[in-house]
């Protein structure tokens, strides 16, 4: 079988181990004789598949008491909605740092006041703003903490005087991070901890059920915390191998050797753009490069090449390295489940194409 080296943004590139459990799960979950989309989402074998990820969750990410975790449909599209249903009374600060953060902005607003605080859409998103001045009056802050589509992150930590929410979507157990700084941590899974089909939701319980409008039942997080994420029939498959994929992560070391990874995979990639390179360059600023999402494109002189390049690079096993259609160039994702031999891959094939001109 061919070499394939899968640099997808999303839905993405996941723990073989992890792929080839749920397979197996599929075909008989267990000894049970079923498949693990036939059984029942009220059966003992799934509600110790889910209580085991949520408990992989805490752990992982040494979650403290007064959190719950939530699996939920919708994806973190839903959650532009669903959180400011549930947290904004009258004010929410946000931070415009891409086209998704520009989204849960436009939800927000049907809810009451939203301030923009910080933004970096005057040089299309290419760094993350600073953060200052938040305001003291604000129901909480929301950030999204890398963004695909540009290959920015937010590097470091924030000192919130409001309660701190957080779109994670893509940067999700790729470090190790404080979560008692975050009110709400969201995100869809299919990037380092599943497949689509399942969001998970970090929801610290003091801060519901202050505000005075009613929320609709499906969509108040009280909701779920009430019934573990079994209110009403969940993506058995997705958080399956959601679970299997958070195993898999233990295994590896736990968060602190998945950040080591991921840097070592990043600045392999960085390290040949900034200082091997003449045709490719990095598009995102220096200071803000995620470690996830790495954008790049070929300097002006040799703009007409890119097509080719897909081309050999396709031939060569690398796939989804072709930028977000919004920015154009390339994007090589990076992340948890992708050896550090994709990256070296797809640099010794940037490396071979350059040579030819």
């Amino acid at each position: 079988m061919k070499q394939v080296y899968n640099f997808n943004a999303g839905p993405c590139i996941l723990p073989r181990v992890a792929v080839e459990k749920t397979a197996q799960a599929l075909l008989d979950l267990n000894g049970s004789g079923m498949s693990l989309i036939e059984i029942s989402h009220r059966s003992k074998d799934f509600e110790a598949i889910n209580s085991e990820c949520i408990a992989l969750w805490k752990e992982l990410l040494s979650i403290p008491d007064g959190y719950h975790v939530l699996f939920l449909g919708g994806g973190a599209s839903l959650q532009f909605c669903m959180l400011p249903y549930n947290l904004l009374g009258a004010k929410a600060a946000y931070v415009e740092s891409g086209s998704w953060a520009k989204k849960a902005i436009k939800e927000a607003k049907l809810f009451g006041e939203v301030a923009v605080i910080a933004s970096s859409s005057d040089k299309n998103y290419s760094y993350y703003p600073a953060i200052a001045d938040i305001p003291r009056d604000a129901d909480y802050l929301h950030i999204t903490t890398n963004n695909t589509i540009y290959g920015t992150e937010l590097h470091g930590s924030i000192d919130s005087p409001v309660p701190l929410v957080a779109d994670m979507s893509s940067d999700i157990m790729s470090r190790p991070i404080d979560v008692s700084k975050y009110g709400v941590i969201y995100g869809g899974a299919q990037k380092n901890v599943g497949p689509a089909g399942v969001a998970f939701v970090i929801v610290k319980e003091a801060l519901l059920g202050k505000v005075k409008r009613a929320i609709p039942t499906m969509l108040d997080y009280r909701t779920h915390i009430a019934e573990k994420s079994l209110f009403n029939t969940p993506p058995v498959f997705a958080v399956y191998a959601m679970c299997e994929t958070l195993k898999w992560i233990k295994a590896q070391g736990g968060l602190q050797a998945i950040a080591a990874l991921n840097r070592k995979k990043a600045d392999t990639l960085y390290g040949y753009l900034d200082n091997e390179s003449k045709m490719f360059v990095g598009t995102a600023d220096k200071a803000s490069r995620s470690l996830m999402n790495i954008c790049f494109v070929m300097t002006e002189q040799y703009k007409d090449k890119e097509e080719e390049f897909l081309n050999v690079a396709k031939a060569a096993g690398m796939v989804g390295i072709k930028g977000h259609r919004s920015v154009g160039g390339f994007r090589a994702s990076t992340y948890n489940a992708l050896p550090l031999s994709g990256v070296q891959a797809l640099v010794e094939c940037m490396r071979e194409f350059e040579k030819k001109f």
